[in-house]
């Protein structure tokens, strides 16, 4: 018999362990048959801590730049902005020819990195969001010219483990900073500004709270569930002469739905810099 050949696993090397590093090798190792096997991520922060940190909590291995960079079979940076350019002129010249690098940054484009690494290295950029923290996240794949199918799929498979994942052209991507990147900041600001509203009605804090997040979570599911369209969830609860009509109509006389709109524009205009000032 023709003994079988064991593949080791691949390499997945995360390059920043804050918020969204360490969400995505908690995803990538959760349960019983993780997405990949702790002892293959490899965790390398410019804090060494916080990378033994991160590392210690998923039983994932903490590593040097240098280090994850020459072992890695794919990359995924998750670092800021303004750190990118720093991060790739330490990494490219030990990254192997083969190997897949990921960016989950704003505004930093596939081929802002492409130009940093050895030409033809395969690129794709992410735009995730801060949901994957609790396994609800939404990200949007775009694969760089250098890219394949697998590459693109690899990409998928680890965003997976945090949630859902869509893939768009990288032309998108400064629009989908500014729905669904930015998006989770602008639900926490309309629920400040619900559970403050209950206060001043006169509830107490923690009842506001509490009624406010269920009827945010219900209507979310509503919305994903039912298949509706947002306009007629809305007039199912407007009565003719009721409270809601009342509420909806002072929102269109504060123009909430023109400002939200101008905020998303603002969000999709400053991705747009990062770009072209990174």
């Amino acid at each position: 018999m023709v003994p079988e050949v064991v593949r080791e696993p691949a390499v997945v090397a995360v390059f920043g362990a804050g918020v969204m590093g360490e969400a995505l090798i908690a995803g990538l190792t959760r349960g019983e048959t993780p997405a990949t096997p702790p002892g293959s991520i490899l965790v390398a922060d410019r804090v060494n801590d916080r990378a033994e940190r991160v590392a210690a909590k998923y039983g994932a291995v903490a590593a040097t730049i240098e280090d994850a960079a020459s072992r890695a079979d794919t990359a995924v940076l998750v670092v800021k902005p303004q750190d990118m350019a720093a991060l790739l002129g330490a990494i490219s010249p030990l990254l192997r020819k083969d190997s897949l690098v990921v960016s989950l940054a704003a505004g930093i484009t596939c081929n802002f990195i492409a130009d940093r690494l050895p030409q033809g290295h395969p690129v794709v950029r992410v735009m995730p969001n801060t949901p994957a923290l609790v396994d609800e996240g939404m990200s949007a794949v775009s694969p760089g010219p250098s890219c394949d199918e697998e590459h693109g799929a690899e990409a998928v498979r680890l965003l997976a483990s945090v949630g859902k994942v869509i893939t768009v052209p990288e032309s998108y991507l400064d629009a989908v900073t500014a729905i669904s990147g930015s998006g989770p900041a602008y639900i926490f600001y309309v629920v400040e500004a619900m559970i403050e509203a209950g206060v001043l009605l006169g509830l107490p804090r923690t009842t506001a709270n509490e009624l406010v997040v269920q009827t945010l979570l219900g209507a979310a599911v509503m919305l994903r569930d039912t298949g509706e369209h947002p306009t007629v969830l809305r007039e199912n609860v407007s009565s003719p002469a009721g409270t809601t009509v009342a509420a909806i109509r002072a929102l269109d006389d504060h123009k909430v739905r023109a400002a939200f709109i101008s905020a998303m524009e603002a969000a999709r205009n400053r991705s747009a810099e990062l770009a072209g000032g990174a």
